[in-house]
């Protein structure tokens, strides 16, 4: 069977991140997406680089662009905006994120191209929003990091705020821009209307913050960084073992008891660390008693004997071991177009698999 949109046809204005991710997972689902680049220039992640492949193309470009077609055209012409707008005409939704005011600007503005299309669903994604003050913000992934309040509760502590190791921010928005145009089409095709999808880095990312921004909302809590320790669950962290370092996350007080008993019998008995509340409130002791226990042996042996009683624990893999690991398990997590290879669409249909059809394009130039 053919996957769940064929059919629809997106023009994806976007560049960098968060567009581009969402354009491909629609893609993926077997939508059409005509990419619209800068002549000559395009996407600005053509250039970030190293590393390159093997035909000198940049992988972080590469990670984002499967499954499009490529069109060139200069915003700044005339002619280029009628064949954008040709284009617009043509499809079921357009993605942008030229910021507020952008699309205007080359005349193919949300009303005007509504008035065309009445149909089109329009996603537009921005870094703060619409308002004057937000047109003034940049938009960048590490500055939302900073100003979303992520950086401050990752990071060894609150005098070490530390960033993501990768641009999370725009995944999140990406991936939130994808559940809005999907609902959208979903409207469309009861109501029969188009609509304008508005998506923004910051409300997303404080979207993604879940606990943390609730623990503020709901009990006027700041968290705080913990390092690799969880402001709500004990122990839930890294420790060191004899030769590395490895994970614990016991989530449960009847998982605790599991724990206790392959660990340490005398931890059952300490009324310190009865309840999660009290493992919480006494997170040092605890964590005293069991960085001495878990320094006498290896890292695989505690994840091993905690895998006997059902305890989450594991290692902490590079990018190479995490690719083995998914191999390991059965799982098919990279794929290759015309030699081009790149992460799996990590969604599974019993019935209307997603597709790779192309690899990422090249510009004529």
């Amino acid at each position: 069977m053919k996957p769940p949109l064929t059919g629809i046809k997106i023009a994806d204005f976007s560049r960098v991140l968060a567009g581009p991710y969402a354009t491909m997972l629609l893609a993926d689902l077997g939508a059409q997406v005509i990419k619209v680049e800068r002549p000559l220039v395009g996407d600005d992640t053509r250039g970030w680089g190293p590393p390159f492949d093997k035909d000198g193309n940049s992988t972080y470009f590469l990670s984002v662009n499967r499954n499009k077609e490529g069109l060139e055209l200069d915003l700044a012409e005339e002619s280029d905006q009628q064949a954008a707008l040709d284009l617009i005409n043509s499809c079921d939704v357009v993605v942008e994120n030229f910021g507020p005011g952008g699309m205007e600007k080359y005349n193919l503005g949300y009303s005007k191209l509504i008035g065309n299309n009445p149909k089109l669903i329009y996603c537009s994604i921005s870094g703060f929003g619409t308002s004057e003050k937000a047109a003034l913000l940049p938009g960048y992934d590490l500055l939302l990091q900073g100003m979303s309040g992520l950086m401050s509760i990752t990071g060894s502590d609150e005098s070490n705020p530390s960033k993501v190791g990768v641009a999370l921010v725009d995944v999140i928005t990406g991936l939130h821009a994808v559940v809005g145009i999907l609902a959208a089409l979903r409207a469309r095709d009861e109501q029969g209307i188009g609509q304008k999808v508005e998506l923004n880095l910051l409300s997303s990312t404080l979207s993604a913050l879940v606990n943390q921004a609730s623990a503020y909302i709901s009990a006027g809590v700041i968290p705080k960084a913990m390092g690799n320790a969880h402001p709500s669950i004990a122990p839930y962290q890294v420790f060191d073992a004899k030769d590395k370092k490895f994970i614990v996350a016991v989530g449960s007080d009847p998982q605790f008891v599991k724990f206790a008993g392959v660990i340490s019998s005398d931890l059952i008995g300490d009324k310190r660390f009865a309840t999660n509340q009290l493992r919480v409130e006494n997170r040092d002791e605890l964590n005293s008693k069991l960085s001495v226990i878990f320094s006498t042996k290896t890292a695989d042996h505690w994840i091993s004997t905690l895998a006997k009683v059902n305890i989450p624990a594991g290692a902490i893999n590079n990018i190479k071991e995490a690719f083995d690991l998914a191999q390991s398990v059965g799982l098919k997590s990279v794929v290759e177009v015309d030699g081009v290879k790149s992460v799996a669409n990590p969604i599974t249909f019993s019935k209307t698999p997603v597709e790779y059809r192309l690899a990422p394009p090249n510009l004529k130039g």
